[in-house]
């Protein structure tokens, strides 16, 4: 049976999951309109992603014995100043989370959860590799710079960016 404050705060983070799913297709939907394919399909890509992570949460309070809500969500941006603002807005975003996958690890050790802790670990997992994903693009996009050739190889390469995770 799960604690009625790791419930609670896994909602939370049901939600949290939910807004990445929309901003990251708000993303998505900006970079299709200015002509960035690759990036497009890197967001849609990631869009889904955040939304199979909510669906685990939410499959894992009921199996728990808890109650997952099922949030309302606030439309995100629309707009995005550039390219390198969408990815800097992406990597803040997963730190953010990050934050939140950590405060419910503490948690749940603060309350001998430890089956829920194991749980965790794989989002914890999981935000090492997306934190460590924005820096590197932000890395490339600093190189880059305004070359607009650049920019265009780069939007090429993330259309071939690997759909399989």
């Amino acid at each position: 049976m799960i604690l009625k404050e790791i419930e609670t705060k896994i909602n939370e983070q049901v939600f949290a999951e939910a807004k990445s799913s929309h901003l990251y297709l708000s993303m998505a939907s900006w970079a299709e309109t200015k002509g960035y394919a690759g990036v497009a399909k890197f967001f849609y890509l990631h869009s889904d992603e955040e939304r199979e992570h909510m669906l685990k949460l939410i499959k894992y309070i009921n199996e728990r014995g808890g109650h997952a809500l099922i949030p309302s969500i606030p439309q995100p941006l629309k707009v995005f100043d550039c390219l390198a603002h969408v990815f800097k807005d992406f990597l803040d975003h997963e730190v953010a989370i990050s934050n939140m996958i950590n405060g419910l690890v503490d948690l749940c050790l603060k309350n001998k959860d430890y089956t829920t802790h194991n749980f965790l670990q794989w989002y914890v997992a999981e935000q090492i590799e997306e934190e460590a994903l924005a820096r590197t693009i932000l890395d490339k996009l600093k190189l880059i710079g305004d070359d607009k050739g650049g920019l265009y190889l780069f939007d090429r390469d993330l259309e071939k960016f690997p759909t399989d995770e």
